[in-house]
Formats: structure tokens, C-alpha cells, sequence
């Protein structure tokens, strides 16, 4: 063996396998945070200066996909809690955040433009 190989032999050893998804975790937490603070933001703004029928719709809007993307994030850190090697994101699942994620921020704009 090469001292190269025992160098990284050495470093996949060292590394805990508990941290990934622990870190993985907190960031799905983060973004979920993110997501109602931007929820609650729109809702303001639709209430703001009186409740019209297109801002009340899109504050609706954007409360439903945060309701749908708060699901997937807490399925997802759910399955990083429960094992030390979690199987990774569906790819359905992982569309769906992003379509919440990006349909939320175009609710948001909408009631501010």
C-alpha cells in the first residue's frame, strides 16, 4: 500500500458517518423555517392595506405549498433520524420540494409586484 492509500485509508476511518445526515438534518430544518417565515411574510402582504380576492388567493396559495413542502421536509428528517446511513431523497420527493419551493417564491412576488 502507497503511503498515499494508507493516508486516505486513514481519513475514511476518521470520518464519523453520523455527521452527514445530522448536518443534512439541520439544513432541512433551516430551509423549513425559511419557508414559514416567507408563508407568514405573504400573508401579510396580502392583508395588508385591505383583503382583496387576488391577494387573499395567493396567500392561500402559498400557505397550501408550505403546508406541501413542510411534509416533505419532515418526512425527509424523519428518515435522516432514524438510521446512520438513510436512503437518499426520491426523486419525486426531491421535484416536489423544489416545485413547492420555487412556487412559494413566485406566490411571494406576485403579492408584492
Amino acid at each position: 500500500m502507497s503511503p498515499e492509500e494508507a493516508g486516505k485509508a486513514e481519513e475514511t476511518e476518521a470520518r464519523d458517518p453520523g455527521l452527514q445526515p445530522e448536518r443534512t438534518r439541520l439544513a432541512w430544518r433551516r430551509t423549513t423555517l425559511s419557508g414559514t417565515v416567507s408563508a407568514v411574510l405573504a400573508v401579510k402582504t396580502a392583508l395588508h392595506g385591505g383583503a382583496s380576492a387576488s391577494g387573499a388567493i395567493a396567500g392561500a396559495l402559498c400557505c397550501a405549498l408550505w403546508l406541501g413542502f413542510l411534509g416533505i421536509a419532515h418526512r425527509r428528517i424523519r428518515a435522516l433520524a432514524a438510521t446512520s446511513s438513510p436512503p437518499p431523497l426520491a426523486p419525486r420527493h426531491a421535484t416536489a420540494a423544489a416545485l413547492c419551493t420555487v412556487a412559494m417564491a413566485a406566490c411571494g412576488a406576485a403579492l408584492v409586484l
